[in-house]
């Protein structure tokens, strides 16, 4: 990793391998509008998750954007924007839904779903008939938006599918051989990526829970808003035209595999595999374990913002399985549960994989 220790640091060479931290600052916040001008990508850290960010209305960078990332091409982007007054640049029509969340909860980790207005490139959409948009809390995020005076299309930082990065780090740990610039900007202080809203049909939708709560949403807009796995409230809502990131049965993912299990099993499973990776909420190590080992905090907010860094930390010890205790249920921690299930969702075996999946018929809450 290169950083940058002057106030004016010489730009890497053209065929630089390797990425270069920013510092947040003026400057920093500067030379990453220009890059992003010039159509190169650039990681920002937002409020959620680091974001790897091009010009949203540069087709040719948006499509260096998912060669870099292996994000399928049918995956769509989400639109940050400086204000809710861009919102209309890119969705069609006047909906006070969408008026009236914006609002409440803009700048916020909250993004919203609205049929695309005419002129927004097929690729930031990924070819679908919406748009996602939002505007960034996080203040470095709306420095560059500011700077670079335009709307910028921002994934996480990250190989399409894995683990969401919160820390300038971690963008350099998926990317080691990039050519990339990170802006610095810390810990992202939500930690998990946006709540997702559909409002392209005639019922509010939530395809992705996030810090804001499908409670919230209903108290803003003065009506029910509906939760789902897939983003449905039943199966005559369904509409194949609406996508949203982040949404796959496996998403948020380490290399190792990942096994959910209850408090009441804790201690089965670590005396039948004292090797694994633990992530406890709380509470004592059992007896007996020898693998690698975090503890997480026990509010759902603190948890949510450590979650990315506990599983990055215990999946760069090359574990041979990763056990999470499941967190208790309940609203304040739906949206952790979403990302542990994606996490630990089956997926195709890979080089990657240090694992079979164990027995399904085994207790794996």
């Amino acid at each position: 990793m290169r950083a940058d220790p002057s106030p004016h640091p010489e730009r890497p060479a053209a065929d630089a391998s390797a990425p270069t931290v920013l510092r947040p600052d003026g400057d920093g916040v500067r030379r990453a509008a220009e890059r992003l001008r010039s159509g190169r990508p650039v990681a920002i850290p937002t409020e959620t998750v680091y974001g790897l960010a091009v010009r949203a209305a540069d087709p040719a960078a948006v499509r260096r954007l998912f060669v870099l990332k292996g994000r399928p091409a049918d995956h769509p982007l989400i639109v940050h924007l400086p204000d809710a007054d861009a919102a209309g640049a890119w969705t069609a029509g006047d909906d006070p839904r969408l008026r009236r969340l914006a609002e409440r909860f803009w700048p916020g980790p909250l993004t919203l779903i609205r049929p695309r207005a005419a002129g927004v490139p097929d690729a930031v959409a990924g070819g679908h008939p919406t748009i996602a948009v939002r505007v960034p809390g996080h203040p470095l995020a709306r420095a560059v938006l500011e700077a670079t005076g335009e709307a910028l299309a921002a994934p996480s930082a990250n190989r399409f599918g894995r683990i969401s990065p919160t820390r300038a780090e971690h963008v350099v740990a998926e990317f080691p051989d990039a050519d990339l610039w990170i802006l610095d900007g810390g810990p992202c202080p939500v930690g998990l990526e946006s709540t997702i809203v559909d409002l392209s049909g005639p019922r509010p939708v939530v395809l992705r829970p996030g810090a804001i709560s499908a409670h919230d949403l209903a108290e803003a807009l003065g009506e029910p808003v509906a939760e789902g796995g897939t983003g449905r409230a039943d199966p005559s809502d369904a509409d194949p035209g609406v996508a949203a990131p982040g949404t796959l049965a496996s998403h948020y993912a380490p290399e190792v595999t990942v096994v959910l299990v209850p408090t009441a099993s804790l201690a089965r499973w670590v005396a039948e595999r004292p090797d694994a990776a633990l992530l406890l909420r709380g509470g004592e190590r059992p007896a007996g374990h020898a693998g690698a080992f975090r503890r997480a905090p026990l509010d759902p907010d603190g948890y949510g913002r450590a979650l990315y860094h506990a599983l990055r930390a215990l999946d760069a010890t090359a574990p041979p399985l990763l056990l999470v205790e499941r967190p208790p249920d309940g609203p304040a921690w739906r949206a952790v549960h979403d990302r542990l299930a994606k996490a630990a969702a089956p997926r195709e075996r890979s080089p990657h994989r240090r694992t079979p999946r164990p027995d399904p018929r085994q207790e794996s809450a």
